[in-house]
Formats: C-alpha cells, structure tokens, sequence
C-alpha cells in the first residue's frame, strides 16, 4: 500500500468515519456517492461507534505470509452501536471461543509491517467486550 493511499484513507482507517445519508439516514462504510436505500446524494460524515456485536466470522488457518505468525485467527463482521458494518481481525481471544452475538469493542492496532526496516500499518481490530 502506498503512502498516498494511506493518507486519503486515513479518516475511516484511523477514525471510522463513515457517510450518513440525509435521506434516509443509512449509515454506509466506508462512505459513498448515492445511497442505494433512497438515491441520495448527500450525506453527512459521522464517526461509528468503538462498540458492537459479532454477526459472522471465520477462523484462518492458512494466512497470507504477512500473517503466519498469527495462525489461527479470527475475521468477523460486526454490527456497530448506531449504525455501520466493518470487517476486522478478532485479537486477544482464542478463536475457538467466539459466538454471533458476542460484544466487542474496536481497538487500533499494528496490521502489519512492509519488510523489517519499511513502512508500519495501523488500523483496527476488534476485541472481546
């Protein structure tokens, strides 16, 4: 990832902000153009919640090579306190015990690392409640 795409997108990967629409108050993240609820096109910038539940995740157990130390780890989909869905790594917790439905919280954490000496990324994770 190049540097110039990390600082446009350094709003809803540092911050979740996200788009509400005016319209019809749909929460979209990361944000866009036209609602597809209502076909709005004007929206309001927000910032999601750090609180939410789990709707469905998968455990990896054959990782990318930037995350074979990590095995096994969980990916879920989470359902955010007032609106907004995101996709994050489940940390600090043995993958075996999560359950739909579970709380957790966003954290920001290290994502990884472009070669020992290069460039660090950071984004969120989420973590048990």
């Amino acid at each position: 990832m190049t540097v110039a795409r990390i600082w446009r997108e350094r709003g809803r990967r540092y911050r979740l902000e996200a788009a509400r629409c005016k319209g019809c108050g749909k929460v979209f993240f990361p944000g866009r153009l036209v609602c597809d609820k209502c076909g709005s096109r004007e929206f309001e910038e927000i910032r999601l919640s750090d609180k939410g539940k789990i709707l469905t995740y998968t455990v990896i157990r054959v990782p990318p090579p930037a995350h074979t130390y990590e095995t096994p780890y969980a990916v879920a989909i989470v359902e955010l306190e007032g609106g907004g869905r995101i996709t994050a790594m489940v940390a600090d917790c043995d993958p075996e015990k999560l359950e739909i439905g579970q709380n957790v919280r966003v954290v920001f954490r290290k994502i990884s690392q472009d070669g020992e000496k290069g460039i660090k990324f950071y984004g969120y994770k989420v973590v048990p409640a």
